[in-house]
């Protein structure tokens, strides 16, 4: 993202936290928009990443990068065919292709998940006026596979809440190169924005917590499928993370490696699971590997 202006403090006192530092010290940056820089990355400490909650000493120097605000495209009611798993009063359960991003935002402002889903739900739009409602996760625009979407408020926070105390299930298969050693492992490395490619997220000093567990299912030649269960959700973790460990995802033009077998990253949404929030009983959805990720393991030799 552009940045419209940098602003350098240089910490004369002692403060309990990052945030509340800032606040007093630029009054016009809200605590709430303070918060979202630091989390993105656009604050950093002495060069470092932090956290909203870090300390400030005397003598640190904050760095404050503001970017230009993008402009927000309208949501429009698209009709977009949909792989409806699920759906009841309060929730739509999706089985999302790859090549189709989640909302609009500026790159691709129509022809979204979104656009299809208020087609669909023309009443979900009452949740609020932007350009998600009822999101509370997401997908990668050129990942493939299960996800859930509110179609009321009462489902969003119930929903927005599970994902926060842990409590959905989401597994993942994933091609990557090469052989990950164990078999089977978490990988723990904090993640937030690389540090001169905005663009990108990495494994930095400072980040957010991250938690990735895996296991080998399948090995090919040159190539392992792994199952992954995702222990926090954050931004490009899957990709972040096995390109850290030196088993770069297949197919991934980011972080990972190319591959003759197939035009997209091998990343698919093969498992959800989260109690219904009209219900409250436990439910698990699941999507199949879509034809492309089928005919790519095919074509990859065998050991």
């Amino acid at each position: 993202m552009e940045i419209a202006r940098t602003l350098s403090l240089v910490a004369d006192r002692a403060s309990a936290r990052l945030d509340l530092h800032i606040c007093q010290s630029c009054n016009e940056l809200s605590r709430s928009s303070v918060q979202k820089l630091i989390s993105s990355g656009y604050i950093t400490v002495n060069g470092m990443m932090a956290r909203p909650s870090s300390k400030v000493k005397a003598g640190d120097v904050v760095v404050i990068n503001v970017p230009v605000p993008e402009p927000s495209p309208a949501l429009v009611a698209e009709q977009i065919p949909l792989n409806i798993l699920y759906e009841d009063n309060d929730i739509l359960v999706i089985d999302k292709p790859a090549g189709i991003a989640v909302y609009p935002a500026p790159g691709h402002p129509s022809h979204t998940l979104m656009n299809a889903v208020l087609a669909h739900c023309p009443d979900i739009s009452r949740i609020d006026g932007s350009v998600r409602p009822g999101i509370v996760h997401r997908l990668d625009k050129d990942t493939s596979g299960v996800m859930v979407v509110a179609k009321s408020k009462m489902a969003q926070l119930n929903l927005s809440a599970q994902l926060k105390g842990r409590r959905v299930l989401k597994k993942y298969l994933v091609l990557v190169k090469g052989y990950p050693s164990p078999e089977q492992g978490v990988i723990e490395a904090p993640i937030g924005r690389h540090p001169r490619d905005r663009k990108r997220m990495a494994v930095v000093s400072g980040g957010r917590e991250a938690r990735t567990a895996y296991r080998v299912t399948k090995r090919f030649s040159g190539y392992s499928l792994v199952e992954v269960t995702l222990l926090t959700g954050r931004t490009h973790q899957i990709r972040v993370h096995f390109s850290r460990m030196g088993w770069p995802v297949a197919g991934d033009a980011v972080y990972g490696v190319k591959t003759p077998y197939l035009e997209r990253q091998f990343v698919h949404a093969s498992r959800l699971g989260f109690h219904l929030p009209s219900g409250g009983e436990w439910s698990e959805f699941s999507s199949k590997l879509p034809q492309d990720l089928e005919e790519a393991l095919e074509q990859v030799p065998r050991l």
